[in-house]
């Protein structure tokens, strides 16, 4: 067939065909790829505050694991001293056990008395004093006393072994949980740079009011003192990790601002929120924490008039907003 049989069949003609409308409505019709589109202020934000949230999320975790490995150090130091002060009374046992078989033994061939004295092992001199042939004959408590205070030390060698990996595994959680931090970080950073300067700035100024001085907060006492420290940090940068003076997280901020009222809580949103009797959304009262979230990843206060006192994220810092701006989760009174 030749090329111009080909042309002819229908086949080709539909084509031919399906080509010549394209190319007469070709100015009409654009084919728009829709992966090339630019993403539009809104979305940005709204990935970024996504960003930020996964970024405190893993801050919070990583100060609930600060806290673990803390209880855990002081426990392992504990267990520590405990097994000094249990080998030290194991060694007293065996050395009045090693007495007494030399009392025993006195003035005969002591070489079965060197068979045991020589063994460094606890268990070896244990096994090797119940084999002995003359051991019914003597001291029965002594060797009583020494295979009681053996299985002591070994118990608390055990006890400080898996406390010691506990705090390994912690440690690697930490590193794990900074790793997380430091990426959505980054991630975030990376999407507002490619904003411009004004786009940029509208993202930065939602959320709340960077402006407290003229706010009058009617409390007195310790929570009048946390909830007017906490409004003097409005404007505050906020950092991840950080619990003042000039820069805060959520938790970081409560902390820096009952603590100034003498009341000490821990640097975790979680922990905060056993940190006093449960309140009520209708009973709430200024210097109470509010929590968000579930799980439980951030805290501001309350400062009155359906209002709260928040380190909010690292576009917006520390400012005022609406107590429901936010999943709202419930409320503690500290002090």
């Amino acid at each position: 067939m030749t090329f111009r049989d080909r042309l002819s069949t229908p086949r080709a003609r539909f084509a031919i065909g399906a080509l010549g409308l394209a190319a007469a409505v070709g100015s009409t019709f654009v084919v728009v790829n829709p992966a090339s589109a630019e993403p539009s202020v809104d979305q940005v934000s709204k990935r970024v505050d996504t960003l930020y949230h996964q970024a405190e999320e893993a801050q919070e975790r990583y100060h609930d694991a600060t806290l673990e490995l803390t209880d855990i150090q002081r426990d392992l130091k504990s267990l520590k001293a405990d097994e000094r002060r249990q080998a030290a009374r194991l060694e007293r046992a065996r050395s009045a056990v090693e007495d007494a078989i030399v009392g025993q033994y006195e003035g005969q061939n002591l070489s079965a008395v060197g068979q045991v004295v020589v063994s460094d092992d606890p268990q070896a001199f244990l096994n090797q004093l119940s084999t002995m042939s003359a051991y019914s004959d003597f001291q029965d408590q002594l060797f009583s006393e020494y295979s009681v205070e053996l299985k002591a030390l070994d118990i608390r060698r055990d006890s400080t072994e898996k406390r010691a990996a506990e705090a390994a595994d912690v440690e690697r959680s930490l590193a794990k949980e900074k790793k997380q931090v430091d990426a959505k970080l980054a991630d975030a950073k990376a999407l507002l740079a490619d904003l411009k300067e004004k786009e940029r700035a509208s993202i930065v100024s939602r959320g709340g009011s960077p402006i407290a001085s003229n706010i009058d907060v009617p409390a007195s006492g310790r929570a009048g003192i946390a909830v007017r420290t906490a409004l003097a940090q409005v404007g505050d940068a906020y950092v991840y990790g950080a619990m003042g003076p000039n820069a805060f997280d959520c938790s970081g901020l409560t902390m820096y601002a009952w603590g100034a009222a003498g009341v000490g809580l821990p640097h975790s949103s979680r922990a905060q929120f056993s940190s006093g009797p449960r309140i009520a959304a209708s009973q709430l009262q200024p210097g109470d924490l509010v929590f968000y979230y579930s799980p439980i990843s951030h805290v501001g206060m309350y400062i009155g008039n359906g209002m709260i006192v928040h380190a909010a994220n690292p576009s917006s810092g520390v400012l005022v907003a609406p107590l429901y701006s936010m999943p709202y989760v419930g409320a503690v009174r500290p002090g």
